[in-house]
């Protein structure tokens, strides 16, 4: 374990969402240039002004443009005030109920792919067939950016009535005024809420209101491959804890040649190039940002580079130096860390990935793409971390609704939306995918039941999940551009795993971060 990480672990008025948007998408349009370019988003956006066409900070107006393709000049105002939901779009949930006709169709975008895409299909064929009243429409978006990207560019008619939003975009879309908070329609409607783990409401909660409903919860474990531990003589049934824990089995699986490398690792935004520092830092009882994480005001500055930071980055810098771990980039796919392990010419044994992707990991093995090896092969475990505790942030995605769709539609939408949060729907979900279910009486009924029971590898990320994380980190950072600090934390992540210098690496991209959390707040 890190020493000295583990010591520290023990011890709104209605905002115009033309201009909001507008922002959000040249600031996105930005970081996606810099990346299909091949320059770094460190290097051409470093918190420049994403409105303004001089590039100045610390200016007050800003020029948007609206749903109709015209300009406009906005005077910004900024507020921490905690509003209350009366001065949020209301959520009429009686209004099915009066409706005359029907069936009412509302469109739902999403970003599920392969197993995750078969299974929503699934529970929304059932939820169709189980009553007359509404009719969902499914649109694949490919992914969560892709789904934020295009909600953004999009007209307010062109908008789907309901959207999966991943959990690093709660402050930006909370302040777009162009969605209906979901704890509307639980106050409107009186839906109980007791059965639903706290951390999964909290996680969705911007400044005392709930703007989403959480859906697909995951959060990130260690995925390895069994034979590799029994061929170095470990036994594969003890998964490594904590970050030495890791140095050591890699230590043991390269000596005895029973891989080339002990840990495969990757610099994703969303995963081990963001989403996972983010996870350590909560791990260690550290903040990764001020004002507890953004969640008692919104977040001024990200302290990553604190020496914990630089300890834990140096730690992993080390581990690729000797050749104990292997990182294959940014594994935009998601899938060449899982390929790794079973690459022929220099194998790993073990790495890091989404508790979503367990079923279709299971379901590739087991489809013969490594010869040799079956799904019973893959283990997993807790996420390894800066402590013996586990633990981890809540991740994944949520269902938001969409504001001016009209009240028949905003009340099909909630509809829609009690059924995939029904403990019969989460246990289904839960059981197919690895995602966590939102409820702990989804546990109790078939068929994940009988799944938790007879495979304990689908358990492991809804148990450190309701294991504690202590104090303010127990919840994970809210920032208005996470996402693209996450592509800033990426590219210093890949240059740390090519051998940059650490301090000065996260030193340099906390301001950068920094000045995109100014600018943003300014805006706001």
């Amino acid at each position: 374990m890190l020493p000295s990480l583990h010591a520290r672990h023990r011890g709104v008025a209605r905002r115009r969402p033309l201009l909001r948007l507008a922002a959000l998408s040249v600031v996105a349009g930005s970081i996606a240039a810099a990346c299909s370019s091949g320059e770094s988003a460190l290097e051409i956006d470093s918190g420049a002004d994403p409105v303004q066409s001089t590039g100045a900070q610390g200016g007050t107006t800003g020029t948007a443009v609206d749903d109709t393709g015209s300009l406009e000049d906005t005077a910004l105002a900024s507020t921490t005030t905690v509003a209350p939901l009366a001065d949020f779009p209301a959520c009429p949930t009686d209004a099915l109920a009066a409706a005359t006709t029907g069936p009412i169709e509302i469109t739902f975008w999403h970003g599920m792919n392969d197993v995750l895409e078969d299974s929503l299909i699934e529970l929304t064929d059932a939820y169709n067939a189980s009553q007359d009243k509404v009719k969902v429409t499914l649109q694949n978006q490919t992914g969560y950016d892709a789904a934020i990207d295009k909600f953004i560019q999009s007209s307010a008619d062109s908008r789907p009535d309901m959207i999966q939003f991943p959990e690093y975009s709660l402050q930006t879309f909370a302040q777009s005024d162009t969605l209906i908070p979901i704890g509307a329609c639980v106050e409107s409607s009186g839906f109980d809420t007791s059965a639903f783990l706290d951390r999964a409401i909290d996680a969705y909660t911007f400044q005392g209101v709930q703007w989403a409903m959480p859906f697909n919860v995951s959060n990130p474990v260690l995925y390895y491959l069994r034979p590799k531990f029994e061929a170095a003589g470990l036994d594969a049934d003890v998964a490594p804890l904590t970050l030495e824990d890791m140095r050591a089995t890699s230590q043991q699986i390269v000596d005895s040649g029973a891989a080339t490398y002990g840990w495969v690792l990757d610099s994703g935004p969303n995963s081990g190039g963001g989403w996972f520092l983010e996870q350590w830092f909560a791990r260690a009882g550290e903040p990764y940002a001020d004002n507890d994480n953004g969640r008692s005001a919104p977040a001024t500055q990200v302290l990553f580079d604190s020496a914990s930071g630089v300890e834990l980055m140096t730690f992993v810098q080390d581990m690729i130096n000797d050749e104990l771990a292997v990182s294959i980039g940014d594994n935009s796919g998601g899938q060449d860390t899982y390929l790794k392990l079973i690459d022929p010419a220099a194998d790993g044994a073990m790495t890091i990935g989404t508790s979503a992707a367990l079923g279709g990991v299971l379901a590739a093995i087991d489809s013969g793409l490594a010869p040799g090896l079956t799904g019973a092969d893959v283990g997993v475990g807790p996420m390894p971390g800066p402590s013996p505790e586990p633990g981890v942030n809540l991740g994944g995605a949520s269902l938001w609704i969409v504001d001016g769709k009209g009240d028949e539609k905003t009340a099909a939408s909630w509809d829609y939306i009690t059924y995939l949060i029904t403990a019969e729907a989460q246990s289904q979900w839960a059981s197919q995918t690895g995602y966590v279910p939102v409820r702990s009486d989804a546990l109790d009924i078939e068929p994940l039941l009988t799944t938790y029971a007879q495979d304990s590898r689908f358990r492991v990320a809804y148990d450190q999940m309701v294991a504690a994380v202590d104090g303010d980190t127990s919840l994970a950072p809210v920032l208005g551009p996470q996402r693209e600090v996450r592509v800033a934390t990426a590219n210093a992540t890949a240059a740390i795993f090519n051998g940059a210098d650490v301090a000065s690496t996260l030193a340099a991209t906390v301001a950068q971060a920094n000045a995109l959390i100014a600018s943003y707040n300014q805006r706001n």
